[in-house]
This record gives structure tokens, C-alpha cells and sequence, in this order.
């Protein structure tokens, strides 16, 4: 296996994290194409970590969003959140770090580009999350978790609050003398912790609007931007 040496100097040098167990921080780097590829090497993945860190990442962001915007309906705490937890933000912290040159991997899922891929990066890097907090408790992780997404909560909180597609859609038809839009969830895939939903909206019965997500409610809000766009088009 791969030492976490290295690692352990660049999350030292760039967040002050020192794993206790390092045995911990080499099982968040160990993907699944390994475990699979190679019986006995190794009996475990980074899958149940990625899953812990996952919940943590979404916990701390939404909590921080919270306190500092007291302003922010419900939406736009939502759509902020799901910018900031999404896989491309993640896998860019995750690549300042070098995360894909640690990760273990079989050599299958090494030569297509695995690497790089940057559903393992963000996978990597919520293990890691996981991780350190089973590693050092929630204080520790979410200092780790602020500390990684600063640029990315900076950013949120110097832009205009994000505008709520669904209700920008709803007035946009009522103006038109159109019934309300409908939403369907048309398809639901990935793993259990690692939902992934696609919906469409229906105006005047017709697809206007395609997205998804990881949860319905940020599928329809991309479905409606969609449906927005092709719409303020028309006006």
C-alpha cells in the first residue's frame, strides 16, 4: 500500500491535521476497484468513510450557511450548499492536495483514468472528512471541512444570494397565463448513500426542463433553470 507519509506532511502543512491512527488515513485513500481486483489485500474500502463524509460535509456546510446568512430562505441555503458539496468542488480540493496520486486503486480503474476522475477525487476527499472525524472527533473535522471549502464559502458569501428557479418559474408562467408547472423525479440511480435523481417539469404539458442531483428538491431547481431559460427566450 501506497505510505501516507506524504499525505500526512500536505495535510499538516496546509490545515495543521495530524492523523492519530494512520491506519485510518490509509483506509480513506483505498478504492474500491482495489479491494475488488485484489481478495485479502485488503477487506475494506473507502466506501463506509465516503459515506460518513458525505453526511459530515453536507452537516458542516449547511450549518455554517446557516449562521451566516440569516437572510437566506430555505432555497437559496439549499442551492449554496449544493455548490459547494458538489462533486467538481470537491474533487478541486481534492486535486490541490494530490489526493489522486495516494489513492489505491486496481489497475483497471488506474489505466481508464482513475486517477483523475473526479467522482473519486470527491470521494477521496469526503473519506478523508470521515476519516478524521472517527479519527479525532466532530470539532477537529469540521475545522478541516471550513478550512478546505474557505475559497468556495468566501466566494458565497461575496456573490448575490442564488435565486430560487421553482418560484422564478412559477411567477414567470402565472404572467403568462399558463397553469402551474408540474414536476416528475424520471429516474433514480447510483448507490444507496449516493443518490443521484433526474427530473423533468412539465409546462402547458410540455418538457420544458431537464436536471439532477442528489436529492429531488436540487434535480427540479436544475429542471427549472432550464425551463427558465427557454421561456425568458420566448418573452
Amino acid at each position: 500500500m501506497t505510505s501516507t507519509r506524504s499525505i500526512s506532511a500536505s495535510l499538516k502543512e496546509r490545515f495543521g491535521v495530524e492523523f492519530r491512527d494512520d491506519g485510518l488515513l490509509g483506509l480513506a485513500l483505498i478504492h474500491a476497484s482495489f479491494a475488488n481486483e485484489v481478495p485479502g489485500a485488503s477487506a475494506e474500502s473507502n466506501e463506509r468513510l465516503e459515506f460518513l463524509g458525505d453526511a459530515l460535509l453536507n452537516l458542516v456546510v449547511a450549518q455554517e450557511l446557516f449562521q451566516q446568512h440569516p437572510d437566506w430562505p430555505e432555497g437559496m441555503l439549499t442551492s449554496a450548499r449544493a455548490a459547494l458539496v458538489r462533486t467538481e468542488t470537491l474533487a478541486g480540493v481534492a486535486e490541490s492536495l494530490s489526493l489522486g496520486a495516494y489513492l489505491v486503486m486496481g489497475k483497471g480503474e488506474e489505466t481508464s483514468g482513475g486517477r483523475g476522475r473526479p467522482s473519486n477525487l470527491a470521494a477521496a476527499l469526503e473519506a478523508l472528512a470521515g476519516a478524521l472525524l472517527l479519527d479525532q472527533g466532530y470539532a477537529a473535522a469540521r475545522r478541516f471541512v471550513l478550512a478546505a471549502l474557505d475559497v468556495g464559502m468566501r466566494e458565497v458569501a461575496d456573490a448575490p444570494p442564488p435565486q430560487n428557479a421553482k418560484s422564478m418559474l412559477q411567477e414567470l408562467v402565472q404572467s403568462m397565463g399558463m397553469p402551474p408547472p408540474v414536476y416528475d423525479i424520471v429516474e433514480i440511480s447510483g448507490r444507496d448513500h449516493a443518490r443521484e435523481f433526474t427530473a423533468e417539469v412539465r409546462v402547458d404539458d410540455e418538457v420544458k426542463g431537464r436536471g439532477s442531483g442528489p436529492r429531488k428538491a436540487l434535480a427540479e431547481q436544475q429542471a427549472a433553470e432550464q425551463a427558465l431559460h427557454i421561456l425568458q427566450a420566448r418573452a
